[in-house]
């Protein structure tokens, strides 16, 4: 059986994760006849679902960061045991929408709780069960904001009330996590044709198929 491949794609408020996923995930069968399991972060299963509506009601603006952080990192853990690991152990290419690094840039650095403790949250939640490849895409906050305001269809959510100086934040948080893992992080130039960034991931998640077998 061929290797199990778990993939995350991150990046801040209107990046093009979604339409990346999407596209992405039809590159992958075009190539390889493989399909992919399409998940996301916080969610998956119905635990971490619940969870999620927690998370990011718009109702819930006084939440702690610490508590978001704990939050997320119960919901990881509830996804990881019922989709991601069972996904690797049977050989499936998993795709995954947010995963560790977006608490390590949204409650680690922009919250002010630090990367490290944000960190060792996670290394308990996930008992160390890391992506083969990870797939940043890297985009202007202000021009990411606008994009969902622009987008009728998307439903805003928590996060979103954020102040711009926050969001900046969380870019800085995103690329100190790039400096800090260079092996498994690839930035992708989200600014770019919804095309030219799907040919540019592809290429390196062709790379981690290849190394998994």
């Amino acid at each position: 059986m061929r290797g199990g491949v778990f993939i995350t794609i991150e990046g801040g408020e209107g990046a093009g994760k979604s339409t990346l996923i999407s596209k992405l995930s039809e590159k992958i069968f075009q190539e390889t006849k493989r399909s992919t399991l399409i998940t996301r972060e916080p969610g998956g299963v119905p635990i971490a679902e619940s969870i999620r509506n927690v998370i990011l009601d718009t109702k819930n603006t006084e939440m702690d960061g610490r508590t978001e952080a704990l939050l997320y990192a119960a919901a990881r853990r509830q996804h990881l045991v019922e989709v991601v690991m069972p996904g690797i152990d049977e050989g499936k290419i998993i795709v995954c929408d947010r995963f560790v690094d977006s608490s390590l840039a949204y409650q680690g650095y922009a919250r002010g709780l630090g990367i490290d403790k944000v960190w060792e949250i996670n290394r308990f939640a996930t008992k160390d069960c890391m992506p083969h490849l990870t797939l940043y895409l890297d985009i202007d906050p202000e021009v990411g904001l606008s994009r969902i305001e622009a987008n009728s269809h998307r439903e805003v959510n928590r996060l979103d009330l954020e102040s711009l100086a926050f969001h900046k934040k969380v870019r800085e948080g995103y690329l100190e996590i790039v400096r800090r893992f260079p092996d498994r992080i690839r930035t992708l130039d989200a600014s770019g044709s919804s095309e030219e960034i799907v040919d540019q991931a592809w290429e390196h998640v062709k790379k981690a198929l290849d190394a998994q077998g």
